[in-house]
């Protein structure tokens, strides 16, 4: 299928989405798609102002769609975990959860629970609320955690457990490389962990080059070339496409990774490609997962 697009979705009725980061750039894209397409989506936001404002775009786009807003702030253990339980008592089942919120090339800072930020909050943060609603989606068919991750786990990237949290030196660059490559350890660990049960798979995806709102952040340097780079990125309806391909192609298999085809995954349309080697590390990945359920306290009921 060589240009999937969101006309690829198969029929949503009767399922239930939750998003992460929906209220702006892919994760709107995301949450409208799939709302569109008949799923009572969950816009898990920081902001309730612009999650309801986003809710509000997306019912005058599709008078049927079904939406709700969830406050979930990524940077609090207290928020994700207030933030599972009320899904939980919400929804007695979850069809596709969405970890796409994320933090890109900030200044050094520190999440509410000491972690820090890029790390804390891409990684750590959608580890916990993926385990504390797990229990919603194991005994779904056809359940989805899907997972977003960057070309930047290419990009001067390895898991730092010797300093995960940047104590003792800081390089954003660096930093957000560590936390997309934790994304993919994650995923592959996730799908290792649920293999044999039958329902639930773990997907994971990229957008490529495409302007949101990460940008904000922009290395000096990154800013001053972002002009001429231009060209390679696209827009975030185009940069959704590979999450919402890995969550509705009924052809995904667990643990596989969408990216756009075209030039350097830079753009075009989602397709199956391949992650770094130290993304299949098979010792990292175990390595990472306990890490994160010592520092998070979330154990998964696999």
């Amino acid at each position: 299928m060589a240009k999937w697009t969101t006309a690829e979705i198969p029929d949503q009725t009767g399922r239930v989405a939750v998003v992460t980061g929906a209220n702006t750039g892919l994760g709107y894209e995301t949450a409208a798609a799939l709302a569109q397409r008949g799923a009572h989506v969950v816009l898990a936001v920081r902001n309730l102002d612009k999650g309801t404002e986003a809710c509000n775009r997306i019912s005058r786009a599709h008078p049927n769609a079904r939406v709700s807003l969830q406050e979930l702030d990524l940077t609090s253990l207290n928020s994700i975990r207030a933030a599972a339980e009320q899904l939980r008592a919400e929804h007695a089942r979850i069809d596709l959860l969405i970890n796409n919120a994320g933090v890109m090339y900030p200044p050094k800072s520190t999440t509410a629970d000491g972690f820090e930020l890029q790390f804390g909050t891409n990684h750590l943060g959608h580890f916990a609320f993926t385990g504390l609603l797990l229990e919603r989606l194991l005994p779904v068919p056809g359940s989805r955690v899907v997972t977003v991750s960057s070309i930047g786990h290419r990009i001067r990237a390895d898991i730092h457990f010797d300093d995960l949290q940047w104590q003792h030196r800081y390089n954003r660059v660096e930093a957000y490389g560590q936390s997309k490559l934790a994304n993919l350890l994650f995923t592959y660990e996730l799908q290792r962990r649920l293999a044999g049960r039958g329902t639930t798979i773990a997907v994971a995806a990229h957008p490529g080059g495409s302007n949101t709102e990460l940008m904000r952040h922009l290395p000096r340097w990154a800013a001053i070339a972002y002009p001429a780079m231009a060209p390679l990125f696209q827009d975030a309806a185009m940069g959704a496409l590979p999450t919402l391909r890995a969550a509705g192609d009924p052809q995904v298999r667990g643990g596989q990774y969408f990216g756009p085809g075209g030039f350097a995954q830079t753009r075009g349309y989602p397709t199956v490609v391949e992650s770094s080697r130290k993304s299949h590390d098979a010792e990292r990945q175990r390595r990472l997962w306990k890490v994160s359920e010592e520092l998070t306290g979330v154990v998964y009921p696999l």
